[in-house]
């Protein structure tokens, strides 16, 4: 009988601590299918970053570097600029990349750097019990904003995507979800874009993926895909916000 559906060779076959209902499984496993089907797993580093997905490390098959808390782009410059062959790629999450590793992201950015970041946006910091990120919505409930998140003085949500794609380093900048199989596909379409940006030696290149998170966010998995589509749709609308060119490998 002949498989249909197998473990990507990108990943391991350990369990991941990630809650149910969390979609970080989902991502991890399309940017493993995309390394597997470009064939670049024994080239590849990738940089895992401090926050719900730190021990990324432990889930992709192939050589990791952990990075400090929001410095991530940063690791991957210097491991890029070090090996210019290697497929360099750094997994961040929200608090990770837009509060704390703002700095980085912007002038990896500005600087066109060669490498590919997957940005994973729940609108909440979420290893650390639920406080207010830079990307949480108006109105929207958290530890540090019990009666929900004000303008005034808290700010607005930042949209990452839009910021990244005004600077002229930046060479593809998108955003998708994966809260149905359909945008799963369209994710993972993105996602390999991303990474031949990098290989065709293009310049810098972001997907931000939208993602749940059910016990910060006080639902069950059924209700948070409700919840995505329903609060961040409208807030981080879904495509492609920057593509220099048309690329192919």
């Amino acid at each position: 009988m002949r498989p249909v559906f197998h473990r990507p060779e990108a990943l391991t076959a350990v369990k991941t601590h990630y809650c149910p209902g969390c979609t970080h499984g989902i991502i991890h496993r399309l940017i493993a299918e995309v390394i597997d089907e470009l064939g670049v797993r024994e080239e590849t580093i990738g940089v895992s970053p401090v926050g719900c997905s730190v021990l990324a490390y432990s889930y992709f098959n192939l050589d990791m570097q952990q990075a400090a808390h929001g410095r991530a782009p940063a690791v991957a410059t210097g491991i890029k600029r070090v090996h210019p062959q290697k497929v360099v790629f750094t997994y961040q999450g929200d608090g990770d990349l837009a509060a704390i590793g703002t700095a980085e992201i912007v002038h990896a950015a500005a600087r066109s750097e060669k490498i590919t970041t997957i940005f994973v946006n729940n609108a909440i910091y979420g290893m650390t019990g639920g406080q207010m990120a830079p990307t949480t919505l108006l109105r929207q409930k958290s530890m540090t904003s019990p009666k929900g998140r004000e303008a005034a003085p808290q700010g607005y949500p930042i949209r990452v995507s839009e910021m990244l794609a005004t600077l002229d380093g930046a060479a593809y900048i998108a955003r998708v979800s994966v809260h149905n199989p359909q945008e799963v596909s369209k994710a993972k379409k993105a996602i390999k874009t991303a990474f031949e940006y990098q290989m065709a030696g293009i310049g810098f290149a972001l997907v931000e993926v939208l993602s749940t998170c059910p016990t910060n966010w006080g639902c069950t998995p059924t209700e948070s895909l409700k919840w995505l589509v329903e609060n961040m749709l409208p807030v981080y609308p879904l495509g492609v916000k920057k593509m220099q060119r048309e690329v192919s490998i």
